[in-house]
């Protein structure tokens, strides 16, 4: 029986007792005042009982409609607030970026946290560069390799040389003098490095002393400790420039093809806060 309870006339009701009047109860809830009265209707005939007494002058509660208001104003407010609640929870997005992204992404999560309080990011870092949303239970995931027409493009990978002040002589430094520092590489290769002395350098300088990281940031964080000097991207390494943990001593980058892009877990099993979640993160500066 509870089942086929009409729920959808509780509120008709509620209104009507309040003005006691069909005409003004109607107006409030968008209703003619044939289906307000079609409403009580149904709620009366499934209660078994009269819930007003009509008159000329407008409607009274009977004695079991005035018994059963307080209760049923109760249980409608209360259900109210359950469901207010659950839309105004915070929206968990569980992220996965890879750790070379964090210089990026934490300044940005911060400044999101502070906009957006509705929105809270579970985050997993990795050193991969993709994601499979079929097999991987993130809603959303940093990913960096080539465009992809499934991702929104953050920022493009432009490299650029970063060393530690503390490792710059007096003056500004020639290609020839990078001979006799560290070259840090941010992969187990010298590509990186190779592609932005072939745009920049045309006599490259002899690269005597290496050391390879697994990834960029741990790149980036070893110059920052004066260990050697880093090519990196330009966009990770921005804050570091600003605040002068590190400085670029050539003004020319170099673009990769390769990309910082979002993407969303897609289709119906998709969060219902992604795409609030996607505007916020591009919206933060």
């Amino acid at each position: 029986m509870r089942r086929n309870f009409p729920l959808n006339t509780v509120d008709a009701f509620l209104v009507t007792a309040k003005h006691l009047n069909l005409t003004h109860a109607a107006k409030e809830l968008c209703l003619t005042q044939g289906a307000v009265s079609r409403k009580i209707s149904t709620l009366e005939e499934w209660l078994g009982f009269s819930l007003f007494d009509r008159h000329a002058r407008g409607l009274h509660l009977t004695p079991q409609g005035s018994a059963l208001l307080p209760e049923l104003q109760q249980a409608f407010e209360h259900l109210l607030n359950v469901a207010s609640d659950a839309a105004h929870k915070p929206s968990v997005i569980r992220l996965k970026a890879p750790t070379c992204a964090m210089r990026w992404l934490v300044p940005k999560l911060v400044q999101l946290e502070s906009v957006s309080p509705d929105i809270q990011v579970a985050l997993t870092t990795t050193v991969e560069h993709g994601v499979n949303f079929n097999n991987e239970p993130f809603d959303a995931a940093i990913i960096f390799g080539k465009p992809s027409a499934n991702g929104t493009l953050l920022f493009e990978e432009r490299l650029t040389p970063v060393i530690s002040q503390h490792l710059l002589p007096d003056g500004e430094i020639t290609p020839e003098d990078l001979s006799r520092y560290t070259f840090l590489h941010p992969t187990r290769d010298r590509t990186d490095w190779s592609l932005w002395f072939a745009q920049n350098v045309p006599n490259p300088p002899a690269m005597n002393k290496n050391q390879h990281f697994d990834t960029m940031d741990l790149a980036i964080s070893a110059a920052i400790q004066g260990f050697g000097i880093a090519i990196a991207d330009a966009t990770l390494v921005a804050e570091d420039l600003h605040r002068g943990r590190l400085v670029q001593p050539f003004a020319g980058s170099v673009k990769t093809g390769a990309c910082y892009c979002l993407a969303l877990k897609p289709g119906e099993d998709g969060h219902a806060g992604l795409e609030g979640f996607k505007r916020a993160l591009l919206a933060v500066s």
